[in-house]
Formats: C-alpha cells, sequence, structure tokens
C-alpha cells in the first residue's frame, strides 16, 4: 500500500508548487502596488471624454451590430483555421504525392 501512496508524491508536490505560485501571485499586487493614486486615476474615463449623460441612456444600434459582426468573423476564423491546416494534406493526396 505504500508503494500506491508513494506514487502519488508527485502529484502532492505539483499541487503544493501550483497553490504556493498561485497565491504568491495573488498576494504580490497587494504588496507591492503604488498606494496613492492621483486624482487624475480615479477620475471615470470613457473614451477620452467624460461621461455626460447616465447609463441607462439611449444609444445608437450600430454599436451591437458591429460587436455581433466582430464575434461572427472572430467564430469563423476559429473554425477555418484547422481546415486550413489540415488543406495541404487533402492536396498533397489528390496530387498524387
Amino acid at each position: 500500500m505504500s508503494e500506491v501512496l508513494a506514487s502519488y508524491i508527485p502529484i502532492a508536490i505539483f499541487i503544493g508548487i501550483a497553490l504556493v505560485i498561485g497565491l504568491a501571485l495573488l498576494i504580490a499586487p497587494f504588496a507591492v502596488a503604488y498606494k496613492a493614486p492621483d486624482s487624475e486615476k480615479l477620475s471615470a474615463f470613457e473614451c477620452g471624454f467624460n461621461a455626460f449623460d447616465d447609463a441607462r441612456m439611449k444609444f445608437d444600434i450600430r454599436f451591437y451590430l458591429v460587436s455581433i459582426l466582430f464575434i461572427v468573423f472572430d467564430l469563423e476564423v476559429a473554425f477555418l483555421f484547422p481546415w486550413a491546416v489540415s488543406f495541404g494534406d487533402m492536396a498533397g493526396s489528390v496530387s498524387g504525392r
């Protein structure tokens, strides 16, 4: 039984190292962060100009359309990439190589 438990020691070491690194990355920003931001950093920022109206105001539908088009074409490229990678193999098999 001790041989079975001994085979899990590398996994336990890996989990321990991962926890130490994860906790260090979570705690380090609080230790080295700049504590006194100026008023410019704390001000509201919206595309280079100050906010001038309520966040619930109506705005043009083109913003939604552009984002939907971006998502559609981004996903299209993600689906075309595996096809493009395997296209060389398909073209080689058709030409008789």
